[in-house]
């Protein structure tokens, strides 16, 4: 939306703006103002941002956690570190999910991606100091994989790790599991039989599996 643009949002819609500009704060701003409970609009608000307007969803999350302690705070931690990665800041980023897990800890009852998120971050990015600390979260979180995509990136980031381990038998094993969840058809949830099924898999992660399942010793 170029600047000056209105937003199209309806009323009950003001705290989803999927873009960003003056106007559009501004608008948000005077709503904010008038609302209850300011925390979750403006964290609702950071999530359509962090990957459009970083340095906004930024200010928002900031806004956030001034506000004191939230009972979502783990998910802000989260998307405050999809900011950072949107704005290169691989630092901020990691720091942001160690915030998100810790948070999980103390306050169990809201549970984010981050266990399964965070680890993912740090073998795209090829980060070899922290693997141990990848199959440490992932080991820890082993009984929250419910979705297919949960055990794709979970099996998948095992495979990546194994495999620069020199472990070439468990990488390849952890390969053809995650390859396997990827081609689930069905949850196994009796009426969302559609959720948490892996998008069609054509991404450098599916090719580096793909290349390991394919492995000969």
């Amino acid at each position: 939306m170029a600047r000056g643009e209105r937003s199209e949002l309806g009323r009950d819609d003001w705290f989803r703006n999927t873009s960003w500009n003056l106007e559009i704060e501004a608008t948000f701003m005077a709503r904010l103002c008038r609302a209850r409970d300011k925390s979750q609009y403006l964290r609702i608000q950071a999530s359509y941002l962090t990957r459009v307007a970083p340095e906004a969803a930024l200010r928002l999350l900031a806004h956030y956690f001034q506000l004191g302690d939230h009972f979502d705070q783990a998910q802000a931690f989260v998307e405050r570190a999809e900011a950072y990665i949107t704005l290169g800041n691989l630092d901020a980023a990691l720091n942001s999910y160690e915030a998100a897990l810790e948070r999980e800890r103390v306050y169990p009852q809201l549970q984010t991606r981050a266990y399964l998120d965070f680890p993912l971050l740090i073998v795209m990015r090829q980060l070899s100091e922290l693997y141990s600390r990848a199959m440490e979260i992932l080991d820890a979180t082993q009984s929250r994989l419910m979705f297919p995509i949960d055990r794709y990136h979970a099996h998948g980031i095992r495979a990546l790790i194994l495999d620069e381990w020199g472990k070439r038998e468990e990488a390849k094993n952890n390969a053809a599991l995650a390859l396997a969840a990827a081609s689930e058809t069905q949850s196994g949830f009796r009426y969302h039989q559609g959720v948490g099924l892996v998008p069609t898999a054509s991404n450098d992660l599916a090719y580096r599996l793909e290349a390991i399942a394919q492995t000969r010793h």
